[in-house]
């Protein structure tokens, strides 16, 4: 298939873009700059430069491709507008393709606190953070018809590699100090990355693939627990604090209370494609991870 991906550098878009490319598929990449690009076109994918917060610098070269895949997203305070543009710009380009799959990439989040199971029905309660997700959600849903094909992936919180927030606190251990938001009995929901990411691949060509799509390893750990396994595998035993939520709302902001939510998140229709995780919890593979975040920061 030719598919056109966005966020190709992110942490999310990297990971599926090599997923893409094992799966024999052709990528177009959408990058700001040429100099961005170079790993892209290094790992056999094209790219094509164009700014999501202007969607004329990319509407023509995203045009008649067999799938799109929206996996971008700007750290800014106009972070959910941009979100907004290319949403509207990939459905508007999508459309004119029959036959076309859209895969937008939202997350847990957007179903706020779920201290009981909550698989693909669940009902929405995003914290701050991601309010904007759920009418972004409903604008790609309600997308399709006259063979448009469209999907939302939900991802839990992703860990491999150098980047995300269980990254993070590998960075932290290995500097002999971690904190920890609120109490740390929460449980975080959460996936491998290269297990997100063949999801994606999956649902690209997977021609009964519409709708809302959950992404986690359902291992339902609690912070402490992952915090635990990490500090024993360190090179030295770190300190943890206690940071109050009032205190990280200081500093953090919105991310505080989402960093807070205790979730327990199913991904049956995940499970019903054939997906399932080859790692299924961060505690059992923090070696592994310690190794990855390690080898990752020293390719630099």
């Amino acid at each position: 298939m030719r598919i056109f991906l966005t966020g190709p550098t992110g942490y999310i878009g990297s990971a599926v873009l090599d997923a893409l490319i094992r799966a024999g598929h052709q990528v177009t990449a959408l990058v700001r700059g040429l100099s961005s690009g170079a790993p892209i076109v290094a790992k056999g994918a094209q790219i094509t430069v164009g700014n999501l917060a202007e969607p004329d610098s990319y509407r023509v070269q995203a045009a008649g491709f067999d799938a799109y895949i929206h996996a971008a997203f700007e750290a800014s305070p106009r972070g959910g507008e941009v979100d907004r543009l290319a949403v509207e710009t990939l459905i508007d380009v999508a459309r004119r393709r029959p036959g076309t799959a859209l895969v937008y990439t939202s997350g847990v989040w957007v179903l706020g606190a779920t201290p009981t199971p909550a698989a693909e029905d669940a009902p929405l309660d995003p914290p701050a953070m991601v309010a904007f997700r759920p009418a972004h959600e409903r604008m790609v849903l309600d997308a399709q018809a006259n063979g448009l094909r469209t999907v939302v992936v939900r991802p839990g919180i992703v860990y491999g590699g150098a980047r995300g927030i269980v990254s993070e606190l590998l960075r932290d251990a290995d500097n002999g100090l971690m904190r920890v938001i609120g109490s740390g009995d929460n449980r975080w929901p959460a996936v491998y990355d290269r297990d997100l990411a063949d999801l994606y691949a999956r649902l690209v060509g997977a021609a009964e693939g519409s709708g809302i799509y959950h992404a986690t390893d359902e291992s339902d750990e609690r912070v402490n627990e992952i915090v635990s396994a990490i500090a024993r595998h360190a090179p030295s035993k770190p300190a943890v604090r206690r940071v109050p939520i009032a205190e990280a709302r200081k500093k953090l902001g919105p991310y505080a209370d989402a960093l807070v939510l205790d979730q327990v998140v199913r991904s049956p229709r995940a499970h019903a494609l054939g997906w399932a995780p080859t790692l299924g919890s961060v505690t059992r593979s923090v070696p592994r991870l310690f190794e990855e975040w390690r080898n990752a920061r020293a390719a630099g």
